[in-house]
């Protein structure tokens, strides 16, 4: 009992320095010193280091593995991984038909005349819509725990963050696994113009930030806003107040119809009708107007006018600065070093906004190198470096208790508000209340399997599970990163469910 207590004692010590204690790496000149920079490298690029991803690097080489990563092949899953994301019902439809099944429903349940009984139906309503969300998440966090492509699942994260969306806004509670997986990550590694048009072109985006109700002679502001502010060339980069007015012109129009017949047009306004699945852009709604948007002269002339309108914002070099800049937050530190940034945001102007380019810039950076092993670790990667790293290849069946941390640690699945995203620095997470929340975690995790191999079903049962932290990848590498004081306290464990919560605790996994 008397042991008990040191280990704990140990345990909140540990997890209480996390945000401050840096881990003492092996000298440069040291052997050690290779094995933890490609444990590190690893670690950085993918949602957290395990055996099977050191074995994929170790197969490959350092830089063929990193080229895999910056340029995946095809949407390669494990066959127990897309077998439950292809059983969720929110896989099996298009966002156009949940949206209007959906529709049809709430109409059912406002029509319905008994009260009680149309309380009920609007409840039914809103806990179907809840579902799907919960299955978007459940089939994200399953790609991100298992895909090969890790690096696309982290550049998911990064981007569905960039262009926020919240969940509990109108309908999208049903368009979010959507919005993630057609507009966010089929592009998450491609050319930064087509990301930004598949987010514009999205019903979750144009419903969140209002663009809807974005007509001539009944402007709304929102969505130009938010698109020159956070989506392309941020705060202070020289835009003005009439370039967002101009640009809510030129967006006017560009809306969601879940009607499936065409809206009634005049004849020489048909051929500038656009729709695809929600998407609409009805030319009887926009502004033919010639506008001036950031000095250059934009003919109206219908969707053409948007077109142009985001391929003058990605050429921005203020654009390529911001984008930069917020990779470098992401990848490396709080605060990026300038001249890195300064060569990334180059790499971006000359390759027309090539993301994987821009990558590859950052990756073989000497700021990237050095920063390795240092950067504190966000609730997502926390969460799931810690699962990836005790189960490895074991695929969990039930991903209720990962949505349940990430929103108790404040980064839930499309849980953020506002249009600016969960905060990539440091003080936002390392507070004394949330190192204690990774705590409780770190026991749920390292103790049992916590619920993760229990199916969601009623009569479901626990499949034996247990984590296995300190492994052979532990043995041949992972120990060499740990300071004295993390290896003292992982020494007074008094069993494995102590040492691994101890090690989940400890300075060096939170970075």
């Amino acid at each position: 009992m008397r042991r008990g207590r040191i280990a704990l004692s140990s345990i909140c010590g540990l997890v209480l320095l996390s945000p401050f204690h840096a881990a003492a790496a092996p000298a440069a000149d040291n052997p050690a010193a290779q094995i933890v920079r490609d444990l590190a490298l690893v670690d950085a690029v993918t949602w957290g280091v395990n055996p099977s991803a050191m074995t994929a690097y170790h197969t490959l080489g350092r830089e063929k593995w990193l080229q895999t990563q910056l340029h995946p092949a095809s949407d390669v899953l494990p066959a127990a991984v897309r077998t439950q994301i292809d059983a969720l019902p929110v896989s099996q439809k298009s966002a156009f038909d949940l949206a209007t099944d959906f529709d049809a429903q709430a109409r059912a349940a406002n029509q319905t005349a008994d009260p009680d009984q149309k309380a009920i139906a609007q409840k039914a309503f809103q806990d179907g819509m809840s579902d799907m969300a919960r299955q978007a998440a459940t089939a994200s966090l399953l790609r991100a725990l298992y895909s090969p492509d890790q690096l696309r699942e982290r550049m998911t994260w990064f981007w569905f963050n960039h262009f926020n969306v919240h969940q509990y806004k109108a309908n999208l509670r049903i368009l979010v696994g959507d919005y993630e997986n057609k507009a966010i990550r089929a592009h998450a590694l491609g050319r930064f113009h087509d990301l930004l048009e598949a987010t514009l072109r999205h019903p979750a985006m144009i419903r969140y930030l209002d663009n809807a109700d974005n007509a001539v002679g009944h402007i709304n502001e929102n969505y130009a806003r938010e698109i020159m502010e956070l989506h392309t060339m941020g705060v202070g980069s020289g835009y003005t107040q009439k370039d967002v007015e101009e640009l809510a012109r030129i967006l006017t129009g560009v809306g969601i119809d879940l009607k499936p017949d065409n809206p009634k047009l005049k004849p020489d306004q048909q051929p500038l009708l656009v729709r695809d699945g929600l998407f609409e852009f009805n030319p009887a709604r926009h502004d033919f107007g010639d506008k001036v948007f950031l000095g250059r002269t934009i003919k109206g002339r219908g969707f053409a006018e948007v077109e142009e309108a985001l391929d003058i914002l990605c050429k921005q070099p203020a654009t390529a600065q911001h984008v930069s800049r917020q990779l470098a937050t992401y990848f490396v530190a709080d605060v990026p070093p300038p001249a890195l940034v300064d060569r990334m945001a180059q790499t971006f102007m000359r390759t027309d906004g090539n993301i994987a380019s821009v990558l590859d810039t950052l990756f073989h950076s000497p700021e990237f190198t050095t920063s390795l092993g240092g950067h504190f670790k966000d609730p997502v990667r926390y969460v799931l470096s810690a699962i990836r790293l005790a189960y490895d290849t074991k695929v969990i069946v039930n991903s209720a208790p990962v949505q349940n941390w990430l929103n108790r640690l404040a980064e839930g699945l499309y849980n953020h508000q506002t249009p600016d995203g969960y905060s990539m620095m440091s003080t936002a997470w390392n507070g004394s209340g949330a190192m204690m929340t990774r705590f409780e975690i770190a026991h749920q995790i390292g103790s049992n399997s916590a619920g993760l191999f229990k199916a969601a079903t009623p009569d479901a049962v626990d499949q034996p599970a247990f984590p296995l932290i300190e492994n052979g990848l532990y043995f041949s590498s992972l120990h060499l990163k740990l300071s004295t004081p993390t290896q003292i306290a992982l020494d007074k464990a008094i069993s494995p469910q102590d040492w691994n919560t101890l090690f989940l605790s400890s300075p060096e996994f939170m970075q």
